[in-house]
């Protein structure tokens, strides 16, 4: 199926989930420019462009949101390209059919970026910018409250901050985004944070620390609700199940995806090896297929695997994509209806090679 050289590294596939425009997809690029004395940093490591600037390194983070159409005949075309600061991820807010598709891009310098799709137009317009923290923080990561329950305006935000904190965004009286709480997380970078979407007084942060944290917004943020320690690296990504409740998909840079019933958040009910840092990890948007979740497997390209909910939950690997040939980082479930095959478009990307693919599974 179709490639993509996208430039500049990539690290992050958002598709939209709204009917109207479910051949539309982003993808998001981070180029670190150094100067001549930072140029020995060790670039093989994974971590080097996620990690906020230190000592005297003068180093620029630059990004693009690429924005992409899925093409009848299985191609891909790009119709927008958006200049920003390094792109650490980006999400699609869920919201009512009637209402306008809405991207919240979460950027290297601190800032939370709005983006509205003009469907007329085939383009995203920036209509506000919400700074989260000062310049040298790297906004992580970002989640959107409304996925189990669509709204007809924008939802509430979660993001994750390079320094340790979280914080949460929420519409005020005129629409716009503000901050309502900003707290203290981990002692190192919180890589992910992510609504209960079922229960959105809950949001869940992952981090460097080698915990996951269960936070409830309602109280008071010195504490959270529970600490998972039971990691043996970094906690990378989380993601609430949409269509099964109190299910959770938690991957972690020690190579495993772990399933937790959000009532047990200590013991998972499966572990599943990966064969690399599950960077990101997306359930299935159907309710058909809800045992199924794409992993973006860093070191070890991209799989689908099967959670089987029976008597007990087993992890089955039912198929690999190992066409990229470097950091696999973001990958994303299309929203459209299956092929003929009945597997669903996947779009994934890799770092280093700069490379997109579209592929089905």
């Amino acid at each position: 199926m179709a490639i993509l050289d996208t430039v500049w590294p990539a690290d992050s596939i958002e598709f939209c989930p709204h009917e109207s425009a479910s051949d539309i997809f982003v993808c998001g690029t981070y180029r670190l420019e150094q100067s001549a004395d930072a140029a020995h940093t060790a670039l093989d490591d994974e971590k080097v462009y996620f990690e906020p600037t230190t000592g005297k390194q003068s180093q620029v983070r630059r990004g693009k949101c690429l924005v992409l159409q899925v093409m009848e005949n299985g191609g891909v075309s790009q119709i927008q390209e958006i200049s920003l600061p390094a792109v650490l991820d980006q999400k699609w807010c869920h919201t009512s059919p009637t209402a306008s598709p809405v991207l919240g891009i979460a950027d290297s310098e601190g800032n939370i970026t709005l983006h509205e799709w003009h469907k007329e137009e085939r383009r995203l317009k920036t209509f506000q910018s919400v700074s989260c923290a000062p310049s040298d923080v790297l906004c992580l990561s970002l989640d959107w409250s409304t996925r189990r329950f669509p709204t007809n305006n924008i939802g509430s935000l979660v993001v994750s901050l390079s320094n340790g904190s979280l914080c949460v965004l929420s519409p005020d009286s005129t629409g716009n985004l503000s901050i309502v709480n900003r707290w203290h997380a981990h002692d190192y970078e919180p890589w992910i944070a992510a609504w209960n979407y079922w229960n959105t007084s809950i949001v869940y942060s992952g981090g460097d620390d080698l915990t996951m944290k269960g936070w409830d917004i309602r109280q008071n943020l010195s504490q959270p609700i529970f600490t998972n320690k039971r990691f043996n690296a970094g906690v990378t990504a989380i993601q609430s199940h949409p269509h099964m409740e109190y299910l959770v998909a938690v991957g972690s840079y020690d190579n495993n995806v772990c399933i937790f019933d959000t009532r047990k958040p200590l013991v998972p009910l499966v572990q599943g090896d990966v064969g690399g840092g599950a960077w990101r990890v997306k359930w299935h948007p159907s309710p058909s297929r809800k045992e199924d979740i794409l992993v973006a497997g860093m070191h070890d390209g991209f799989k689908v695997a099967k959670a089987h909910h029976g008597e007990d939950v087993t992890w089955e690997i039912v198929k690999r994509f190992d066409d990229h040939e470097s950091l696999a980082y973001g990958a994303d479930w299309s929203f459209a209806p299956p092929g003929v095959d009945g597997e669903t478009l996947i779009a994934s990307c890799s770092f280093y090679d700069h490379i997109l693919h579209l592929w089905s599974g």
